[in-house]
């Protein structure tokens, strides 16, 4: 099975500045290369999910701007559906300024644009578009109460939403207990549960209190320190990939664009998250955002035999 996947996120172009490191506060860092490259949560995780060998569309909102055109063109090149991508007059394509340090650590600033003028008018056409058999995957990077929008169809219409909690907004639990799969990082986690995450106990304390909100998947990245699963079966860890990370930029969104496949392929929660873990491993040895997302045959041969068998 190979079922719909829905991305339904923000659009950026991101602006990169990659130095030795990065400044603080009223500190001028001088040298270092300068990149443009396509970015956008929203946009880096329908991108990872359609390279990885998704059926995906997008549904965004971009500029009557250069950056909005050249945007299209990408997302068609990577074979992605784009005919639900909203074209806002009299704005601009979304943004983003990245620092990003030798280590592969980075620092990101971004101004929404024509992300913040999507609308639930703009994705409404889901309601009767969706079978029990799709995936929707969605960030918050556009308008709140859009995001409840797409959890209250979903779970109505008993479909799949995982829900990236980035970056943070408040979500009501009246919201949050319809969510299929929740991702936040480590800080995202401490957003949405006040607990501090530095061990597996604690990230086993954190991930219950989300189950317990009535979240059927809990699912906690933490980088270099691999991920902490829970449902209401099962619960484990699995350790990161060993490379030598140069841009961590686009690393979690790769995980969720890889999820999304994972689930569209209707792969078991242990081999989605291995699947995943592997595509955002692969993401760190590479610059930029989209440009550093694998394709299918660029990942290990057990790896593509999970989404192939």
């Amino acid at each position: 099975m190979n079922s719909n996947i829905y991305v339904v996120g923000s659009s950026n172009t991101d602006m990169v500045i990659k130095s030795d490191s990065i400044p603080n506060h009223g500190e001028t860092v001088i040298g270092g290369n300068f990149y443009t490259f396509q970015g956008g949560k929203g946009a880096n995780q329908a991108v990872a999910a359609a390279k990885l060998g998704g059926r995906v569309t997008f549904v965004c909102r971009v500029g009557d701007d250069s950056l909005g055109k050249n945007s299209l063109r990408e997302y068609e090149a990577q074979g992605i559906n784009t005919e639900f991508i909203g074209v806002e007059e009299k704005e601009h394509t979304g943004v983003a300024l990245i620092m990003v340090d030798k280590k592969g650590e980075n620092l990101i600033s971004v101004s929404s644009g024509a992300n913040s003028k999507m609308k639930i008018e703009d994705v409404s056409f889901l309601e009767n578009k969706l079978t029990n058999n799709d995936i929707v995957l969605t960030q918050l990077e556009i308008p709140i109460n859009v995001v409840k929008y797409l959890i209250t169809i979903c779970s109505k219409k008993n479909v799949k939403l995982i829900l990236n909690p980035a970056p943070y907004q408040r979500i009501d639990n009246e919201y949050l207990q319809k969510v299929h799969t929740i991702t936040p990082n480590i800080s995202e986690t401490k957003y949405l549960t006040q607990i501090e995450i530095n061990s597996i106990d604690s990230s086993k304390l954190a991930a219950q209190k989300l189950l317990d909100k009535g979240i059927k998947n809990v699912i906690i990245t933490m980088g270099s320190n691999g991920v902490f699963f829970m449902s209401e079966k099962q619960m484990g860890h699995i350790k990161a990939e060993n490379v030598k990370a140069i841009d961590t930029t686009a690393a979690g969104d790769t995980f969720n664009g890889a999820l999304a496949k994972a689930f569209s392929c209707d792969l078991d929660l242990v081999k989605s998250i291995k699947f995943s873990n592997a595509a955002a491993a692969f993401s760190v040895t590479k610059l930029g955002a989209q440009d550093s997302i694998p394709k299918l045959n660029e990942l290990d041969k057990k790896f593509q035999n999970y989404v192939y068998s």
